[in-house]
């Protein structure tokens, strides 16, 4: 097995620069540090990271609470984040310690928990919503933490606040402009209910390109919770009135299943619908959906909490200076209009979407 020793002499630098470009690389000149990783890719050098933690006095670890479990389509956004999550972590020799919690407060007492026994440098947060007291007490505790969501209701930017989002206004709002560029005249909206940060950000996509007057917009908007029963419920409002949607959008993949059902079942088993997170569910039953590019959403995590490269946690900002978030813009995935005839009870699909709460 390759140690540091080879590790230098391959690269002709000492021992101590190959420990730097393993731990402190933005100290290490461009042109020694690339050779030096090179050495240590032709050599298959993998440091011990047991030895490492305890010379650092870090864990290299990530804590990250996961919701309760819940039935639901739209989960498989937070289960794809995760494993994205813990496969780039390893690919710095970071491990990801996953943690259950009720709620915020619980969430708050098992953070100062592991922060007390070392046990995580860092955290991620899930399902930001309107004055989180989550990310002003990691804030006030020096706590490093990035979150996948923006500060929702913040009367300003708190530069120590660092977050990734991705930028429902601008998905949704693509949706609605290549439906309108195809024929759509009226296409109708189902969200969540106000407020809501990103089922707001959503909906205000929807607005923006929808290129209908306010009181026939409002008409053809729809706010439910999430689910596919609440889906199809609202869907077959809408597609009951005498001036019917001739194309829906949704806020989620969960409410474009009940949509999709209430089409089918109304004879309009051609409607165009799109949902939101493309789901495996929205794929097998050929629905177009907004697509959270989950792999750019991790690496910018990651980036803001160690860096371009490395391991070593960078404490909360405390100005401007830095770049503090990233807002992602996501995709459409288009798939053919006529879609798998669904049957049978809706409920037994499953319902609810972790997103619905403030988060990305």
């Amino acid at each position: 097995m390759p140690t540091v020793d080879d590790v230098a002499r391959a690269a002709n630098v000492s021992r101590q620069t190959v420990s730097n470009v393993l731990n402190s690389p933005a100290i290490v000149r461009e042109d020694t540090r690339l050779r030096v990783q090179r050495a240590i890719d032709d050599l298959g050098y993998r440091p011990n990271a047991s030895a490492r933690r305890l010379r650092t006095q870090r864990s290299a670890t990530i804590g990250l609470r996961l919701d309760p479990l819940r039935d639901g389509i739209s989960g498989a956004v937070l289960d794809r984040f995760v494993h994205k999550l813990a496969e780039q972590a390893d690919a710095r020799d970071l491990r990801v310690m996953i943690f259950s919690a009720s709620g915020h407060d619980d969430e708050l007492a098992h953070i100062r928990r592991l922060r007390d026994g070392s046990d995580v440098d860092a955290f991620v947060l899930i399902g930001t919503d309107h004055g989180d007291e989550r990310s002003q007490w990691l804030i006030d505790q020096g706590v490093p933490f990035v979150s996948f969501g923006r500060p929702w209701g913040a009367p300003s930017p708190d530069p120590r606040h660092r977050w990734v989002d991705v930028d429902g206004r601008a998905g949704v709002r693509d949706a609605v402009t290549r439906l309108r560029e195809r024929g759509a005249q009226r296409v109708a909206w189902i969200g969540w209910p106000s407020p809501s940060g990103t089922g707001d950000e959503r909906a205000a996509g929807w607005r923006e390109a929808c290129g209908l007057p306010p009181a026939a917009a409002d008409a053809l908007s729809r706010a439910t919770e999430d689910g596919v029963p609440e889906g199809r419920a609202v869907a077959t409002a809408l597609l009951a009135l005498p001036e019917a949607p001739d194309a829906i959008v949704c806020a989620s993949d969960s409410l474009a299943l009940g949509a999709l059902m209430a089409a089918q079942a109304a004879g309009h088993g051609e409607l165009p619908i799109v949902g939101f997170d493309n789901t495996p569910v929205a794929a097998a039953v050929g629905l177009s959906s907004v697509d959270q590019p989950l792999d750019e959403v991790v690496a910018a995590t990651l980036e803001l909490l160690f860096g371009e490269r490395g391991g070593a946690v960078r404490p909360n900002p405390n100005s401007n200076e830095e770049p503090t978030h990233r807002l992602l813009v996501p995709r459409l995935v288009e798939r053919r209009s006529t879609h798998l005839p669904l049957d049978g009870n809706p409920g037994a699909l499953g319902s609810g979407d972790h997103n619905r709460k403030e988060s990305s």
